[in-house]
């Protein structure tokens, strides 16, 4: 039993993987301040995330909460998850993704080719920043013009993530929320009165055995769209040109085999999961790793933990881009998997493609530490100076 941990502390966030480590060991693992189980070892969390009927998403609000905002499609479970992720689901099938893969890679030519020239850039506010945000705000229908905006409130919704424990971002979260609101109130009205070939007209009329959304499902759709559709690829990317720059001698294998991208997007996912952890909850007493989970404690199951197991993955601590098979847990299992895994591996390959193909020889142009997303949630940097030669 553990009494509390700091995962605000930058040094934990910048190496969280021997804490991960630990845990295996001591796995299922009880903080009494908040309150909540952690979880690491993979059996364990896959059994969980598949077991809806012991494990839930249910979101709780906090004791005296008046008026609580109806739950996301993450925070929701079946018959409700089933109704929600009905309705979104048909814009995100592989094969309507796939129609997608001609614009992602002219956005990423465009992205690109303005920075070849200096030898030098800032990735992430070159490529992997704008892309995902760019791509999602297209086949949202948000106007180019308010593209800087979404991604503005995308970040300020990321820094509040994980702080439940202790949240002192609340206070600019409800400000965040407050003005999408707004936004998405007048934008919805005005899919209605003039539909176009967008998802939000596809939601703001879609129905499901005669119900339609109501504004607040809506708006917690399109808030889940906006920072899962950005913040965890603009992450995937990143993440794998460190692990690029890191591991030269990979890197050299992807270069030499371009067939071997898609490959090595799933072993960035495992190696440096842009999503570190998730929650769920315990809908009944039971046993676990020999210890007794009590009915409605939540427990954090660590994903990232979970895809460097060594009962799973030979050499977890290894960067290999030809591991196969690499049974990864970084977009979750069970009826929560990802909606977007299609679209962020899309984006990632298509990135990583794109970027080989202009460029090579790429280092870090310091040795300062890199800029965090700010919480245990998500792993990725928001700046990453790198300096190439173009092809």
């Amino acid at each position: 039993m553990v009494t509390a941990l700091n995962f605000a502390d930058p040094k934990f966030i910048e190496d969280p993987f021997p804490f991960y480590e630990m845990g295996r060991r001591m796995s299922p693992l009880y903080l009494e301040q908040p309150g909540m189980w952690l979880v690491f070892g993979y059996n364990d969390i896959q059994g969980i995330l598949k077991d809806n009927s012991s494990w839930n998403s249910a979101f709780a609000p906090p004791p005296g909460t008046e008026n609580p905002p109806p739950p996301s499609l993450l925070g929701s479970d079946p018959p409700r998850h089933t109704r929600l992720r009905a309705l979104v689901s048909q814009a995100f099938t592989p094969r309507m993704v796939e129609q997608l893969e001609p614009r992602i890679r002219q956005i990423a030519a465009e992205l690109l080719d303005p920075i070849l020239a200096a030898g030098q850039a800032d990735i992430v506010d070159a490529l992997t920043y704008p892309l995902p945000v760019i791509v999602i705000a297209e086949i949202l229908g948000v106007p180019p013009e308010d593209r800087a905006t979404f991604k503005r409130w995308s970040n300020e919704i990321v820094a509040t993530l994980g702080t439940g424990i202790d949240n002192p971002g609340r206070g600019l979260a409800e400000e965040t929320f407050e003005a999408m609101r707004s936004y998405f109130e007048k934008m919805t009205e005005e899919r209605r009165a003039n539909p176009k070939n967008d998802l939000i007209s596809g939601l703001v009329q879609a129905e499901l055995d005669g119900e339609k959304l109501n504004f607040q499902e809506l708006l917690q759709m399109l808030i889940l769209l906006l920072v899962a559709g950005n913040e965890t690829t603009t992450n995937l990317i990143g993440n794998a040109i460190i692990e690029f720059m890191n591991h030269p001698d990979q890197l050299a294998k992807v270069e030499a085999d371009r067939t071997l991208v898609p490959n090595a997007i799933e072993e960035v996912l495992r190696f440096s999961s842009p999503v570190q952890a998730t929650v769920r909850r315990a809908v009944h007493t039971q046993e676990l790793g020999g210890k007794t989970i009590e009915q409605g404690q939540q427990a954090v199951v660590w994903l990232a933990a979970a895809n460097r197991d060594p009962e799973i993955f030979e050499n977890p601590a290894s960067f290999d881009v030809t591991r196969n098979p690499n049974r990864h847990l970084s977009f979750g299992h069970g009826i929560h998997f990802c909606l977007g895994a299609p679209l962020a591996r899309l984006e990632a390959k298509v990135a990583i493609e794109e970027l080989l193909n202009r460029a090579k020889d790429f280092h870090r142009t310091d040795n300062e530490p890199l800029p965090r997303v700010p919480t245990f949630i998500m792993r990725g940097v928001r700046s990453l100076p790198i300096a190439f030669t173009a092809r």
